[in-house]
């Protein structure tokens, strides 16, 4: 009887329970705040009420037009106030928003396109040419709404049926949208940045988008009000959920369609900005743009920084302009960062060189993720806590994915023994902190001696010329593979391949050294993310040196 005591006449009901879904921020946003500003981007200045409107407008047009629940709605935007809008919109149907990645070439898009099944698809003029020649090989009919953002003067022409202001003006401000009824209902579609053949669509739920924008909020202690400025693609992993993020606190999405030093820093000026994202190569670009540019700025600024670890030139840079940098760690598949590494106090006493390096950990688990953990992946058992046992670095909780779209053995051994495996080796410390060494893949493999890419590439990063780096294995005939370093040097910098492999044998074993240096400008996705496929094919053909 007891245990039945706590269910009898104590079942769910509309009182007491609601699925989580990030689509309430906005309208408690628009109820609360409703004149505080919401969008800004150029001239437009638009409120909390305002931007709820027009994300009402659009659910009721696309539905108006044959889009239901469970179907697809792609968008081919920049971070536009148009992309804000369609992450509420969208889902405000049932819909599933499948934000493409614009530096995509078309076979790539038309594959997602055709894989997701999409019924809609929303484009910036700017991607009208790349997109025209995508349709033809889209297999279903789809609505093709152009997207005309005034800030943008470049080629491109109309490739729609209807225009996205006009679409909007055809829609219902008052739409009486409804949450999802499960909140395991899908939210959106992401595709991964796969290496080798078609890329993967990741579906993120309701409740998982939900909890990964409170975490966000949780993280950085996010005001407020707070001012963020769109310098990371809403593309990738739905801009890490902060377009859910920003409502949950009524701030202020500051659009920006392209990623340049000077505009950042005078949108840091104007709009007096207060939190950013991005990848190390944009923090890098911030830092080292010219005095003039950077000057000015006299309120705190909060910066995320995911992908490699901030080397201390860059904590130490990032400091002086008034900048805290928060290191945080994810995938798509866990709808972006779902760990981050916290600043203990005591650090603060530390010198620079020091707090890089514990800052440079990827950290514990987010507040709303159930477990980041290193195991290995064989026996499934947490390994050694002593910073040197090598294990697969895996995620289990609410902000994981449901899983990939049409691919169930891919879901079920990416969830193995009931814990995402991410494919990244890594180690645990005393305090519980985890620290990537390398991808699996990544690794090299020199004479019998697993050598770390991403411990040469900290070394290499602490020598004052390099701007960014990259090392991969290159084949030889000896060794089976030695490592081979890329090197993108500041502008106005001046050094040898001896000085770098100089600053290496200072700091490396010598086994770990790299055998090859090429400097050249580093290939990267839209994200700033190292595109280190390519890398490899290029080691192939450069030219080893006597180290």
């Amino acid at each position: 009887m007891s245990t039945q005591m706590y269910e009898a006449g104590l079942e769910k009901n509309a009182a007491n329970f609601a699925a989580l879904t990030p689509l309430t921020f906005i309208e408690r946003a628009a109820s609360v705040y409703p004149t505080r500003l919401a969008v800004v981007h150029g001239d437009i200045r638009r409120t909390w009420q305002e931007t709820y409107a027009r994300t009402r407008r659009l659910a009721s047009a696309l539905a108006a037009r044959g889009i239901k629940q469970g179907d697809t709605v792609a968008v081919m935007l920049p971070n536009t106030p148009a992309m804000v809008e369609a992450h509420f919109g969208v889902p405000m149907i049932g819909a599933v928003l499948n934000a493409l990645n614009t530096r995509l070439d078309a076979a790539t898009l038309a594959f997602m396109l055709n894989h997701g099944e999409a019924k809609a698809v929303l484009v910036d003029r700017e991607f009208s040419e790349v997109m025209r020649a995508v349709l033809p090989s889209v297999e279903r009919p789809i609505l093709v709404v152009d997207v005309d953002d005034a800030l943008y003067a470049g080629p491109g022409e109309r490739i729609g049926e209807i225009e996205y202001e006009a679409l909007l003006a055809s829609g219902n401000p008052e739409f009486e949208w409804q949450p999802p009824s499960d909140e395991w209902s899908a939210i959106s579609l992401n595709y991964t940045s796969g290496t080798t053949g078609n890329p993967k669509g990741v579906v993120y739920h309701h409740r998982g988008a939900h909890t990964a924008a409170i975490s966000n909020i949780l993280e950085w202690d996010m005001p407020k009000h707070a001012v963020y400025l769109w310098t990371l693609p809403m593309f990738h992993c739905n801009g890490w959920c902060f377009p859910w993020a920003v409502a949950a606190r009524a701030g202020v999405n500051v659009c920006l369609r392209k990623v340049d030093a000077k505009a950042i820093f005078d949108l840091i000026r104007a709009e007096h900005v207060t939190h950013y994202c991005g990848a190390p190569i944009v923090h890098n670009l911030l830092v080292n743009a010219p005095d003039e540019v950077k000057a000015g700025i006299a309120h705190r600024v909060n910066a995320m920084v995911a992908g490699a670890a901030p080397p201390a030139a860059l904590i130490e840079s990032l400091e002086r302009l008034g900048f805290e940098l928060t290191h945080v760690y994810g995938l798509t598949e866990v709808y972006g960062p779902a760990s981050v590494c916290p600043q203990q106090e005591q650090w603060r006493t530390l010198d620079i060189g020091e707090r890089a390096r514990l800052n440079a950990r990827q950290g514990v688990r987010y507040h709303l993720q159930d477990g980041c953990a290193v195991l290995d992946p064989d026996t499934m058992m947490p390994v050694a806590l002593d910073g040197e046992t090598i294990g697969e670095v895996m995620f289990r909780g609410n902000i994981t994915m449901k899983g990939y779209l049409k691919n169930p053995s891919a879901t079920e051994d990416a969830f193995r023994g009931g814990w995402f495996h991410t494919g990244d080796l890594g180690v645990a410390y005393p305090d519980g902190y985890v620290r990537i060494k390398d991808r699996s893949k990544d690794i090299i493999i020199s004479g019998g001696e697993n050598i770390s890419s991403i411990e040469i590439e900290d070394v290499l990063y602490r020598h004052p010329a390099v701007m960014a780096v990259a090392v991969v294995a290159k084949p030889d005939p000896r060794w089976g593979e030695t490592p081979c370093a890329f090197v993108e040097l500041k502008a106005g910098a001046a050094v040898t391949a001896a000085d770098l492999i100089a600053h290496c044998k200072a700091h490396l074993a010598g086994f770990k050294v790299p055998r090859a240096i090429e400097f050249i400008d580093l290939p990267k996705t839209a994200t700033g993310k190292i595109q280190k496929f390519e890398l490899r094919k290029l080691a192939q053909s450069v030219s080893a040196i006597d180290v």
